[in-house]
């Protein structure tokens, strides 16, 4: 499942280079993080905690990074009054640590949750592992194609991209441990961090596209992204429910 994140970021790196797509990607790649957060990590939050308490966390998640972008880090310099954004080398300069920072956690917490899964039970152990496996095809597009974005170099978004999913296999092993398994809270708080990282850096990559081609584009292609995912979620609920 590692190597089909990394193929799905290599064809969003392929993409990425095509002027046709160019545009297109980076909201709809947008639109994919924030449909993987709404319709992926929510509902997992809100069957732990409550989705009221989800969605407080997810606010925690965000307003942590909105401080770190504040006062310790310009995660999103085209967010100042003061930024020129016709200045920029590259368009979403600055996304790169945190999104790498936040999908390192995300997969860590797959490979977590593939593991933890098969140790209960097989046929659970093969049914988290193919549902994993498919949400992975969409979160390598995204991955890809904003690191691209935020890069500008093919080679350093495509490395940065092996970064972000190698976790996963750590993550599989971690769980495997004797122990690690037991009061495992902390994963729903991790898993909140890194879903409100993919909600800041979601929005402000659709607002970026929005300032240089219009609202109208800019939404049309995120929402087609998060469309996206949410049918993708959607079906993984309902073939589990199934089997």
């Amino acid at each position: 499942m590692t190597f089909a994140g990394i193929a799905s970021a290599v064809a969003a790196l392929r993409l990425g280079s095509l002027p046709a797509f160019t545009d297109t990607l980076v909201p709809f790649s947008a639109g994919l993080l924030l449909g993987i957060t709404g319709f992926g990590v929510l509902p997992e939050l809100a069957a732990r905690f409550g989705f009221l308490c989800a969605m407080a966390w997810l606010a925690a998640g965000v307003v942590l990074l909105w401080t770190i972008n504040r006062y310790v880090y310009a995660v999103c310099p085209d967010c100042a009054h003061s930024h020129t954004h016709e200045q920029c080398a590259v368009r979403l300069h600055g996304f790169a640590p945190p999104l790498v920072a936040a999908a390192v956690l995300h997969s860590f917490l797959d490979g977590w949750s593939l593991a933890a899964s098969e140790i209960q039970s097989q046929p659970l152990g093969i049914t988290v592992f193919l549902g994993v496996l498919l949400h992975k095809l969409p979160e390598g597009l995204a991955y890809g194609s904003i690191l691209l974005s935020a890069l500008g170099s093919r080679r350093h978004a495509f490395a940065w991209s092996v970064v972000t999913q190698l976790p996963t296999v750590i993550g599989g092993l971690t769980a495997a441990l004797p122990g690690p398994n037991d009061g495992a809270e902390w994963i729903a708080y991790a898993l909140a961090l890194a879903g409100g990282s993919f909600l800041f850096l979601g929005w402000h990559a659709v607002k970026s596209d929005w300032k240089r081609r219009g609202a109208r584009i800019a939404f049309s292609s995120a929402l087609s992204g998060a469309a996206g995912a949410a049918a993708l979620h959607h079906g993984l609920r309902l073939w589990l429910r199934s089997s």
